[in-house]
């Protein structure tokens, strides 16, 4: 295979997208990675003095286009920076099946993303489920990870759960009984977004990578793996717990989440103290918290990886 490096290496005529954290000191090549179960699109922005591992984004979801990480492209005047969108969402394949849609599937797509990009060995960044996703994929291909970073991260289905029912029942109570009635009932559109403001991203209006990811979500990916809503889970991630994973990691892991997050940092920093390889950063903010404070965030990941 041939190495990262020389495959990567800056050529002319590369594609360029139009985002506005996309570099401009940095190549930027896009393409499909394929899969048994259908292809993924990828971009990667590729500096001119390449420092390996990359850093591989995986988005969260489960269906949510990975623009919104897209101020994560800023590291990429360091070390080449990756991000695909999952199967079902965004430029990648439909499954033709939906019993694809699964963790142990997602699992195996990273890895084979990492080996079409020719990629050795990669530091992987998880927002959300990504987080979820990022802990499976340690765990499958442990000597292919140099670190992770685990950014308000889903890590147990049955705690998120019942730390999103802590956070319902502090709202007020016409929209907590709102939300307890679910999506069809009166009040209930204004009890999301208020929890939304609070909790997933206070800026208004939403910044742009926000708005087109949310815009463009695969609704039938999220229902079959999580649930009808955000405080509802049915899907085929039910009872799925990786903490002992989270506990076991044998290499470098940064936790970073929001002061406000709907992945309430307590919880993050019960996961994060059982691993003595693991750092632990809040920052003042919410779910994208990443979007609310670009500076600190970029900084304290930059700081990471430049150290590992």
């Amino acid at each position: 295979m041939e190495p990262f490096v020389r495959r990567w290496a800056p050529a002319k005529g590369a594609e360029v997208l139009t985002s506005p954290h996309m570099r401009r000191d940095v190549d930027v090549r896009t393409g499909f990675v394929p899969t048994p179960q259908g292809r993924l699109a990828y971009r990667a922005l590729v500096p001119d003095r390449i420092a390996e591992p990359p850093l591989l984004v995986l988005h969260g979801g489960p269906g949510m286009p990975g623009e919104y990480l897209s101020p994560l492209f800023e590291l990429a005047d360091e070390r080449p920076v990756i991000l695909f969108d999952q199967l079902g969402c965004g430029r990648s394949d439909r499954p033709a099946d939906p019993a694809a849609l699964t963790l142990e599937v997602f699992t195996e797509q990273v890895d084979l993303v990492r080996e079409h990009l020719g990629c050795d060995r990669v530091h992987l960044f998880g927002h959300s489920w990504g987080g979820l996703l990022a802990l499976s994929s340690y765990a499958a291909h442990p000597g292919r990870v140099a670190s992770l970073v685990l950014a308000s991260p889903l890590v147990s289905v049955d705690r998120w759960c019942e730390d999103a029912r802590r956070l319902t029942d502090a709202l007020p109570a016409p929209l907590r009984h709102a939300i307890d009635a679910g999506p069809g009932a009166p009040g209930y559109a204004d009890a999301e977004k208020e929890f939304y403001r609070r909790h997933f991203c206070a800026l208004d209006p939403w910044p742009d990578p926000l708005r087109d990811s949310m815009s463009r979500l695969a609704t039938d990916v999220y229902e079959t793996m999580w649930g009808p809503n955000e405080f509802s889970q049915t899907g085929t991630l039910r009872g799925t717990d990786l903490s002992g994973v989270a506990a076991s990691v044998d290499v470098p892991t940064l936790w970073i989440a929001g002061s406000d997050d709907e992945a309430r940092p307590d919880t993050l920093r019960g996961f994060a103290g059982a691993n003595p390889h693991s750092e632990f950063v809040v920052l003042p903010g919410t779910h994208n918290v990443h979007l609310e404070q670009p500076g600190a965030y970029l900084s304290a990941i930059r700081g990471f990886l430049d150290a590992h």
